[in-house]
């Protein structure tokens, strides 16, 4: 059936044809591989390649006036910009003048290595035909209340949290034709502005990546993924929540009309923001798959398409939460960093009204009204390890990466002190950055958000992919934090301290280990072994970067009576000691580590039972931008962030997070392999 689908999705390209002579769905958006991009360019092979992989710095969630939610933010750069900012040069920023032009500069620190531009593909065609005064319908209401009410969308906000979807005929037409075909017309220019940048020489400058976002808020819960595909060969038009509204028809589209259609399409989708999903991002409740096969097939292509989630960006941290802690029978004092689903205002349950989620709290409203396992990282990372005893698959198997969500087009500007903010009007002073006053312009919740560090031989998009779907990548809250992180069960990889000091610690860890995202031997009986070395941000000359304060690693793992368990070791460095940098003025107090090292055996480890490692790294304390911020307002002027009392910590320590390496028993990882094989 599946070899079926793609010679027919292969012929819709050979021909041309249109989604209602092509398709087994009656769509009238149906998304074919573009025929003349079938065939991905060659390029020249980088002069720079290292075999023992350089780490690149990268940002993949990047939204530019093409977005409707940039767009009504008086943001008015577009994807071309946002390579030229990601690259280097300068671009600005509302507020705008009286002739619309925006008033100001800005520049990144530093250039990127790699980045993609990802609008929602829902509403990209009804925000082309509502910016442009010669569409048939710039002054339909919907057109004029995107640009000019700030913030107000009711009748697009609708559309992404309705379990029934639909176009609005005022603007698309009866057949939604206007806003096919204008969401075409913008994705060719989110096509051509990253084949234009796109370094194909030797010299592997920079790399793009074709993207967008599927922005899917169901019944208020957020399920947005990035959807990156490897080159040029893409669909006609980004597939969007309007015609898939369920998060594995997304996939079931990207496995037919890219993965398995044989043109040279290839795709990846990367979860983020689970920490406002209500629990939906990672279920195990195995909606519309109700039997163990099912959820087995459903639990093999999750893998295929999504093999890293983001644990970091704009909206905050996705690792953990205290109120999962009570789940494992311990704490983790570092799981209270960047709470976004507590601190935002207005639209947002408070936290206190929350509790833990179950079918009341199932309801059409913005935003957290729950806590879930479902929610975070760690608790689904275990969790996974639950289902793969079930059914012999595990669908969280993901690796950790971070990125901005900046709506300013501003791809990888995560520097805190001078941080311009993420959303145009929203927060284009320092007062309005540092405000909790309101949802739309108390935008102290939100952060720079952080960036994806992909370990790859060469900066081209074929080794990234690869290295992305391998998960070896890590995210980082901001700071460019260098990270190797090695696993093995060999007893003779290491005596003493000598991988740390030998100077041969990446060709070990990779000739007798596995990296991060790797999986450990089976074999033997031996405990596992990490070794695990991070080099501090050094920063620039108007930023210096802060030291190192601790490298730690986090171990989850289920016992024999399937109950999940956490531990977090510290293993190089330790707890700063007293204030390490002056509230008041930012000014630091404790310098850090430029470096650690350890070579760490889990003194816990029982063979018998499943679990996964991954290291964190954490910086010495330093103020958060907000507190850069209220620095710049005048006492009298400063927002609820600025107070003494405020959620929100003047303080914070900045972050890496490596993906995990497994470890499955021995009696289960054949019978895993088995059901992942199928």
């Amino acid at each position: 059936m599946r070899a079926r689908r793609a010679r027919h999705a292969l012929l819709c390209v050979l021909s041309g044809a249109l989604v209602l002579a092509c398709g087994e769905r009656a769509d009238p958006m149906r998304y074919v591989v573009d025929g003349h991009s079938a065939v991905p360019a060659r390029r020249v092979a980088c002069a720079d390649r290292s075999p023992h992989k350089r780490v690149f710095w990268g940002d993949l969630h990047v939204h530019t006036a093409l977005s409707s939610d940039a767009y009504m933010f008086d943001v008015r750069l577009r994807p071309d910009d946002a390579y030229r900012y990601a690259f280097g040069q300068p671009v600005r920023l509302p507020p705008n003048d009286a002739r619309g032009r925006p008033t100001r500069t800005v520049r990144i620190d530093r250039p990127l290595d790699f980045a993609a531009v990802t609008d929602h593909a829902e509403f990209l065609g009804e925000t082309r035909l509502c910016a442009d005064p010669d569409s048939p319908v710039y002054d339909a209401r919907a057109c004029v209340v995107m640009r000019t009410e700030r913030g107000r969308a009711p009748t697009f906000a609708m559309h992404i949290m309705s379990p029934i979807t639909w176009r609005k005929d005022s603007l698309c037409g009866d057949d939604g034709s206007l806003c096919y075909e204008a969401a075409g017309a913008a994705w060719g220019e989110i096509i051509g502005a990253a084949e234009a940048w796109n370094d194909t020489s030797s010299a592997c400058a920079r790399t793009t990546f074709i993207a967008y976002e599927y922005s899917s808020h169901r019944l208020g819960s957020n399920l947005h993924r990035n959807v990156v595909f490897r080159n040029a060969a893409v669909p006609r038009r980004p597939i969007s929540y309007i015609e898939t509204p369920r998060e594995w028809e997304l996939w079931e589209w990207l496995r037919d009309l890219c993965l398995d259609s044989e043109t040279g399409c290839d795709a990846l989708a990367i979860p983020h923001n689970s920490n406002i999903s209500n629990g939906r991002m990672f279920p195990v409740d195995w909606a519309g798959a109700p039997t163990q096969q099912a959820q087995v097939e459903r639990a093999r292509l999750r893998m295929r398409l999504e093999p890293v989630v983001e644990v970091m960006q704009h909206k905050g941290d996705s690792e953990c939460h205290p109120a999962m802690e009570a789940l494992f029978g311990s704490s983790d004092e570092e799981c209270g960093f960047e709470k976004f689903e507590d601190w935002a205002p207005g639209l947002l349950v408070p936290a206190s009204e929350r509790g833990e989620c179950g079918a009341g709290d199932w309801r059409i409203r913005f935003g957290p009204t729950c806590y879930s396992p479902g929610s975070y990282a760690r608790t689904s990372l275990t969790r996974g390890l639950a289902e793969e005893a079930r059914i012999g698959v595990n669908p969280f198997k993901f690796g950790l990466v971070a990125s901005t969500d900046t709506h300013n087009a501003l791809a990888g500007g995560v520097e805190e002190r001078s941080f311009p903010g993420h959303l145009g009007v929203g927060d284009d002073s320092a007062a309005k950055r540092s405000s909790l006053d309101r949802a739309v312009e108390g935008n102290a919740s939100n952060g720079p958000g952080g960036l994806v560090a992909v370990w790859a031989p060469e900066n081209s998009r074929d080794a990234l992919f690869d290295a992305i779907r391998d998960k070896e990548v890590y995210g980082t809250s901001g700071p460019r934090i260098v990270v190797r992180f090695f696993g093995t069960r060999d007893a003779d990889w290491d005596r003493g301290e000598s991988l740390c000091t030998a100077g041969d610690l990446v060709a070990r860890g990779y000739a007798q280990g596995v990296a991060m995202g790797g999986d450990l031997p089976i074999e033997g009986d031996a405990a596992p072994l990490f070794a695990v070395s991070a080099l501090r941000d050094v920063g620039t000359a108007t930023a210096p970067g802060n030291g190192l304060e601790r490298v730690q690693i986090v171990k989850g793992w289920l016992d024999d009576d399937g109950a999940m368990h956490q531990r977090v070791y510290d293993v190089a460095g330790a707890p700063a000691p007293g204030p390490a940098v002056d509230p008041e003025t930012c000014a630091p107090r404790v310098a850090g580590h430029a470096s650690l090292c350890s070579v760490w055996r889990d003194p816990d480890f029982d063979a018998r039972e499943r679990a996964y490692y991954y290291a964190r790294v954490l910086e010495v304390p330093s103020c958060r931008y907000t507190a850069w911020q209220c620095l710049e307002v005048p006492a009298a002027a400063r927002g609820a962030a600025c107070a003494a009392d405020s959620p929100i910590p003047r303080t914070q320590r900045e972050r890496a997070w490596t993906s995990p390496i497994w470890y499955t028993p021995p009696s289960d990882a054949t019978g895993a392999a088995v059901a992942a094989s199928g």
